[in-house]
């Protein structure tokens, strides 16, 4: 009885990643698709079963800029760079929420999405990514809710002010992007092994929001004994200057907004070799 045998031939070969740095860009392009699924879903999956629905992402800056207004305007006294104090906080919660929205959401990638990842391949990029995406709406959302109030109170005092640093913008958030998907995915990576750091990035992203001028401008801390912690903050220079693209006001400082840029880059940069090497083996530890 003659034996037939076939040479088996596969279409795709999946292995480990070679290089560190190695980020397979073109597979994340290939897996698109996929990346706008997983956007549509996390949206979707935030406020499922909820009777609000998105209108929370409204509800929360609001409410925020009320407390606000109330302990660090009306008890603390504190002055807002001549920024009207509404919208002077609202700007600066909504560049916060974007950012912290992206850190948490992006450090449980590993823990949150094991079943996943031990069903079927994809980029693991892929999900750290499709978090800043999906963020973005929710910015967009407290946006035009911020130009609203903008608009409003340019109506009330007659001026409206309206300059080509609003051009910054973009830049200034796909930087706070950058600083989020970079922590992110150092966090997740070290999550696999240490669970602790999920259960501190709460209590961390809270503090930190404190050693960033969100809820008082710059130059309240000028001269005081703890300057030197916030101007070493590299979240500083990115809400200083994002609060100066729309009023015009305050602080703008382009080294310490390239020195933001060059934090940013050593992140993406050390988060994506941990992220690499976590990624061959995270399965055996999760």
């Amino acid at each position: 009885m003659q034996q037939i045998t076939t040479e088996e031939h596969w279409d795709e070969v999946i292995e480990p990643t070679g290089k560190l740095l190695d980020l397979r860009l073109k597979e994340v392009w290939k897996y698109r698709d996929l990346l706008m699924l997983f956007v549509k879903r996390d949206f979707a999956a935030q406020y499922k079963q909820t009777v609000l629905g998105p209108i929370w992402h409204l509800i929360q800056p609001i409410f925020t800029t009320a407390v606000f207004l109330l302990v660090f305007h009306s008890i603390a006294n504190i002055d807002t760079d001549g920024i009207n104090a509404v919208p002077f906080y609202m700007s600066g919660i909504a560049i916060w929420n974007y950012f912290s929205s992206c850190l948490t959401g992006t450090s449980n990638t590993f823990v949150a999405n094991a079943g996943i990842f031990g069903k079927v391949y994809f980029p693991r990029l892929v999900i750290p990514l499709s978090t800043v995406f999906s963020n973005i709406i929710k910015f967009v959302i407290q946006f035009f809710l911020l130009l609203a109030v903008l608009i409003y109170f340019g109506i009330k005092d007659g001026h409206f002010y309206f300059s080509v640093t609003w051009l910054l913008v973009p830049l200034l958030v796909l930087m706070m992007a950058g600083m989020g998907l970079g922590l992110g995915i150092i966090i997740s990576s070290l999550t696999t092994k240490y669970r602790d750091f999920a259960v501190l990035i709460g209590f961390a992203v809270q503090l930190l929001m404190y050693a960033t001028p969100v809820a008082y401008p710059l130059s309240y801390i000028k001269g005081k004994s703890y300057e030197w912690l916030i101007t070493a903050n590299p979240l500083t220079p990115i809400v200083e200057a994002f609060r100066y693209a729309l009023f015009g006001k305050g602080s703008f400082d382009a080294v310490h907004l390239m020195y933001s840029g060059i934090f940013i880059l050593i992140t993406l940069l050390l988060g994506t070799i941990i992220f690499n090497r976590v990624e061959r083996s995270f399965m055996d530890t999760v």
